[in-house]
């Protein structure tokens, strides 16, 4: 054990609040400023409203913000909710934390969701939702106890730094005989020096005896939480089942369980096979669609991507329960352990990886022009221990290794590395250099959107090609998938409330492969009903890969194939089940709306959230260069003269290029006209007063923020 020192500063007891159908009703706040510790009752009306989950984080971070809060003010506020679903043990996904805050990439409210232990812990026990604001004035750990009954607030000194070792050390600490009562949320020094730091939440391993995490990734959550100089939050509790959160038809509850559960364990091996190689089953999948990222989102496949998917992973995979919640039917949450790292503090030692997923290796592999596994595991072991989101490293650093390969930026910007695509040990030097505030790597910690403005003020780069080229929108790193030939697909990241992240809309197979949106108001349908479904999960505390990853033997056959009705219907069971709010598919759709336009608005209030913020890189849209166009020239040929009416007998590249930019720009914006009119939004994208007042959100301050944008 180190030899490190939490001094107790602040301590609450408290009585525990008895969990009804899902809820506390309770709130818990803790202010870093004068170190308060305040437990408030959430009203009926705002349980309603906004569900729980995503949608009290956006409430309660709504009223701690003003429209000029920045990311590092200390008004801003991590808030962490896993919703009246979360903590179902055995019903598959169901251990989900949401977490929210003002992003520093984007400045608007970002969420993440994230397995492990602690959200539920926290919920059972006592509180709906954490609320963390203020900034300490030296490091500091804050402990929820449910066994006890306590609230600390400590300071700390001479913890480990980072969240390997940092996560273990106090879960040994806090709970040394049963360390699977402890859940830790931590950060790291990579969230500490870059603008997107992950927060890890861990859980206790018990087969392997050792601490696992899963990450919060997107957007510098982690960073704000670093910046607070919070190093963890901790929630002890004891034993959970199915009735800990006191549903209000158990028997109902375990059937709908039982069902979904046999289900997965059923199908499950004949289908995706996730409990063997989790979501590394994408890889080969994604690479024979073209929609790969390789070297920068340039290309879609890869003939070497066969040694980074899952007939490798499947060998290298720890085998064991990888659940990152109790009874998780999925486990998915693989890991590698005994891997010895060959850079960085931990070179020569045997560690273990938590994954990697899919977006890791993409981002962080094929993106970069890495085919090698082991690279890819190291990155994914330093990203989460110092803390820094692999997605945004992997897509950060392939708009890096293109600059440089086009010169834009020289051995002379980068302390004299060469990083073209393929160059892995330098790649692995900026991630340890950005976990060190240091080098170059400090430059690309702050996200494409900065580095763009720094390039060309400083290194006289040419903006326009940067902006064609570096996958961001909102601010926010794209997330690992091709979205060239998928008009959809570009709708679902660029109309995404928080940025180009799938978890809101992935459609590309049913556009792409299976042609079920062909004109722009099929797509625009799709644009609200699948962000909508998608949205309550996260509402919920719920996972969204029991739903559609694992299907029903018969699904084809069903009406909407895509939307896996039969599971619709189960998870509106479940709902109802543990609330007892009696509950259709249809009104799923309806509760997210609510939150959803909410957190449009939201963005608004904070300077953001009209049509000019839906933009995409071209890239996200159609091949910028030469050299892309004629990797599918065959397909792009056929759309000019076919779909578009060109003759292109006389066209060179560079024309065809102009030409095919200009029809697929235009399809955008027309997409973007679909879109908002269906869900309801002005041709500025922006609700109207009627979609407000259907929903019930017409509060004062959101009708003066529509009428200060000519709403009314």
């Amino acid at each position: 054990m180190a030899n490190f020192q939490l001094k107790e500063i602040k301590s609450l007891s408290y009585e525990k609040a008895e969990i009804k159908k899902g809820y506390t009703d309770q709130s818990l706040r803790i202010n870093l400023d004068s170190n308060d510790i305040i437990i408030n009752p959430i009203e009926e009306k705002i349980k309603h409203k906004f569900i729980g989950g995503k949608g009290y984080d956006l409430w309660f971070l709504w009223n701690s913000v003003s429209g000029k809060t920045k990311w590092n003010d200390p008004e801003n506020a991590v808030c962490i909710s896993s919703g009246p679903l979360g903590g179902t043990p055995g019903y598959p996904g169901g251990g989900k934390s949401i977490v929210t805050s003002i992003s520093p990439l984007t400045g608007a409210p970002i969420d993440s969701n994230v397995g492990g232990y602690f959200g539920p812990y926290k919920k059972f026990s006592g509180f709906d939702v954490l609320q963390i604001d203020g900034k300490a004035t030296s490091d500091s750990v804050i402990l929820i106890d449910g066994i006890e009954n306590k609230i600390k607030i400590f300071e700390a000194k001479n913890l480990p730094k980072d969240s390997y070792e940092l996560s273990d050390q106090l879960t040994r600490y806090f709970d040394p005989e049963k360390p699977v009562n402890v859940s830790v949320v931590t950060a790291g020094p990579g969230a500490e020096h870059t603008f997107f730091g992950c927060l890890n939440f861990s859980w206790w391993d018990a087969g392997r005896k050792r601490v696992r995490y899963k990450q919060a990734g997107r957007g510098g959550i982690g960073t704000v939480f670093a910046n607070k100089r919070v190093m963890a939050v901790v929630a002890r509790f004891g034993a959970v089942s199915m009735k800990s959160n006191n549903p209000a038809d158990f028997e109902a509850l375990k059937l709908v369980t039982k069902n979904h559960a046999k289900e997965i364990h059923d199908l499950d091996p004949k289908q995706n096979r996730m409990a063997i190689v989790g979501t590394t089953h994408l890889v080969p999948i994604m690479n024979d669609h073209d929609c790969l990222p390789v070297h920068n989102f340039k290309f879609g496949s890869h003939p070497e991507s066969k040694v980074i998917g899952e007939e490798t992973y499947e060998h290298i995979f720890d085998k064991g329960f990888d659940g990152c919640w109790k009874g998780c039917t999925v486990a998915c949450a693989h890991g590698v352990k005994d891997f010895s790292p060959f850079t960085g503090p931990y070179r020569g030692k045997k560690v273990f990886v938590d994954g990697p997923e899919y977006e890791t290796i993409a981002g962080c592999g094929s993106n970069l022009g890495i085919f090698d596994a082991h690279t890819i595991l190291e990155i994914n072991f330093y990203c989460d221990a110092y803390g820094i989101d692999t997605i945004s490293v992997g897509t950060s650093l392939g708009f890096v290794m293109e600059c440089f390969e086009n010169g834009l930026i020289t051995k002379d910007h980068t302390g004299g590395m060469e990083l073209s695509f393929g160059n892995r040990f330098n790649a692995l030097e900026i991630i340890h250099q950005m976990a060190r505030g240091e080098g170059f790597g400090s430059i690309v910690g702050k996200g494409i959107r900065n580095m763009k403005k720094i390039f060309s003020k400083d290194f006289g780069a040419d903006m326009a090609f940067m902006q064609d080229i570096g996958m961001e929108s909102k601010g926010l790193e794209f997330s690992e998938y091709i979205t060239k030939e998928s008009l959809a697909q570009q709708g679902g990241y660029g109309l995404a409330l928080k940025g180009p992240q799938h978890d809101e809309a992935w459609l590309i197979f049913l556009d792409m492969v299976h042609n079920f949106m062909p004109t722009f108001e099929n797509k625009a349908e799709a644009l609200h009903w699948f962000p909508m479904f998608r949205t309550w999960f996260g509402l919920c505390g719920l996972c969204k890969l029991p739903w559609n990853d694992i299907v029903p033997e018969d699904n084809k056959k069903t009406s909407e194939p895509a939307k896996v009705i039969k599971h619709v219907g189960w998870y509106a069971d479940f709902f109802s089940s543990v609330t007892g709010r009696k509950t259709a598919p249809e009104d799923i759709i309806t509760m997210s709306e609510a939150v959803y336009n909410f957190q449009r608005i939201f963005n608004l209030k904070m300077g953001f959230g009209t049509r000019e913020h839906d933009t995409l890189p071209y890239r996200a849209v159609g091949p910028v260069t030469e050299e892309e166009y004629d990797s599918r020239k065959e397909r792009y040929d056929e759309q000019l003269k076919n779909k578009y009416g060109f003759d292109i007998s006389s066209m060179d590249t560079k024309n065809k290029l102009s030409a095919l930019r200009e029809k697929r720009e235009d399809q955008y914006e027309k997409l973007k006209d679909a879109v908002y009119e269906r869900r309801g939004w002005t041709k500025k994208g922006i609700p109207t007063v009627n979609t407000v007042k259907r929903l019930g959100i017409d509060f004062p301050e959101i009708m003066e923020i529509l009428k200060k944008n000519g709403v009314e």
